[in-house]
């Protein structure tokens, strides 16, 4: 008897740390290429649910996880992987495939090609509220897309904040 209460007790303490840890950070699996060439469809990263909350506000370049408007083909919300390009108040315009923020140019060395973001007239992202791409931009349905839109901080899932898998791709964000 004591053997098995010493069990319960164990298994107790497993699910209570486990709930902790979820409540903080939630594995997902990259299930899209327009993050390429920075993530792969298959690539397993940790989001901090907290990043937001307790340490900060979003920034450009932080790579979030978010619920988009978009529905897969069982009805089920997309959660979409992007980078912030733009934040609250930042007017985003793409001319020539470069994109420019405030009208200065923003140097991205993490996209696939560069100068393959298309055109777009200038649009101001409203508060509460962030302009996202994909690094892949031929295949990236992202802020530029009025499916997608700006996306309001409420939506986000959380900040990628390590790449766990593939092994030998292991990089914290």
């Amino acid at each position: 008897m004591k053997n098995f209460l010493s069990w319960i007790r164990d298994i107790a303490i497993a699910v209570v740390i486990a709930a902790v840890i979820l409540a903080f950070f939630k594995p997902i699996i990259v299930q899209q290429e327009s993050m390429q060439p920075n993530f792969y469809s298959g690539d397993y990263v940790i989001t901090s649910r907290q990043s937001y909350r307790l340490f900060g506000q979003p920034e450009r370049g932080d790579v979030i996880v978010f619920k988009s408007g978009l529905y897969d083909e069982n009805g089920k919300q997309k959660n979409l992987i992007k980078r912030i390009v733009g934040l609250p108040g930042d007017t985003v315009e793409i001319k020539a495939g470069d994109v420019y923020i405030n009208g200065e140019l923003l140097q991205e060395e993490y996209v696939a090609e560069q100068g393959l973001s298309g055109e777009m007239e200038a649009v101001t992202v409203p508060e509460g509220r962030l302009f996202v791409m994909g690094d892949n931009r031929r295949v990236s349905q992202d802020s530029r897309s009025a499916a997608v839109g700006t996306i309001d901080m409420e939506s986000i899932v959380g900040k990628v904040v390590i790449r766990l898998y593939p092994f030998s791709k292991i990089k914290v964000f």
